[in-house]
């Protein structure tokens, strides 16, 4: 009796991870639908789907594009050391934006940080930062501190922190807790749980966000050049002034050759904390 409904258990075993199965993928064909329907909405709402006016606007582009060329290369020296300003306003801002996520990140993870009320303090003041565009921020501290590099160096640290300070927090909260327990039982100090039983868990994850953000703040600094930070962004900002579309083509070769650069000792950089 009992060798009969064996067989009729594990059917119906069978048949309930079936049914979980196409209820699963029926689900995830279900997410998919709706983002590309929210997708295609967003297309339609931001005039993706106007083929007039793209039609209208390609060849306009094109002329625009045929205007640059040849690039004109002939004031590439004036060039050099607005390229040294742009490196230098990139670099000190991470490096503001580092010191500054360092201590808050510890406040702005579960495991870390010292009571609730902190965390969410923490977390709300990261998302604040991160909320508002560099650009603005630009803007507002060139008014404060008036025009120069500084502007653009405390615009790119304190946009930075919202987003280094996010993943740094939340390397943290990945850190596995056996080391941290250990350290705790040991007596250690809350200072020494982090120094012994954090950071060398989340050490080569902090130094690959810092890689990455000095990428993209040497990108955004070119653009703080246009609300008067200084840099190559000024110069690019002169040549669109006055319609000098060849050497604006020049400054944006020099800028991608400079990119490459930064990219590629980066990515050295990151290989040596591995």
């Amino acid at each position: 009796m009992s060798s009969i409904s064996e067989p009729k258990n594990i059917d119906v075993k069978f048949e309930e991870i079936l049914e979980k199965e196409r209820r699963r993928r029926f689900s995830m064909m279900l997410q998919v639908a709706l983002v590309i329907i929210a997708i295609l909405v967003c297309f339609w709402v931001t005039g993706m789907f106007d083929g007039s006016r793209l039609a209208e606007g390609l060849p306009a582009i094109g002329v625009l594009v045929s205007e640059m060329f040849p690039p004109d290369f002939k004031r590439w020296q004036q060039w050099i050391w607005p390229m040294i300003d742009t490196i230098a306003m990139s670099v000190a801002g991470t490096a503001l934006a580092v010191a500054i996520s360092l201590p808050l990140a510890f406040l702005a993870a579960r495991n870390t940080a010292p009571n609730s009320f902190v965390f969410g303090f923490a977390r709300m003041l990261l998302n604040a930062l991160r909320s508002i565009p560099e650009l603005i921020m630009g803007i507002i501290f060139v008014a404060a501190v008036g025009f120069g590099m500084l502007p653009g160096v405390l615009a790119l640290g304190l946009h930075s922190v919202g987003m280094v300070g996010k993943f740094f927090a939340e390397a943290i909260e990945h850190a596995h807790p056996a080391p941290i327990e250990a350290a705790q039982a040991s007596g250690a100090s809350s200072f020494q749980v982090i120094t012994h039983g954090v950071m060398p868990q989340v050490f080569v994850q902090f130094a690959d966000v810092t890689m990455y953000r000095w990428e993209y703040n040497f990108r955004a600094s070119t653009v703080m050049g246009m609300v008067g930070a200084g840099g190559i962004g000024t110069e690019l900002v002169g040549s669109l002034r006055l319609l000098d579309y060849p050497q604006v083509l020049a400054i944006l070769i020099v800028i991608l050759v400079a990119v490459a650069i930064v990219d590629g000792l980066s990515g050295i950089i990151r290989k040596k904390f591995q």
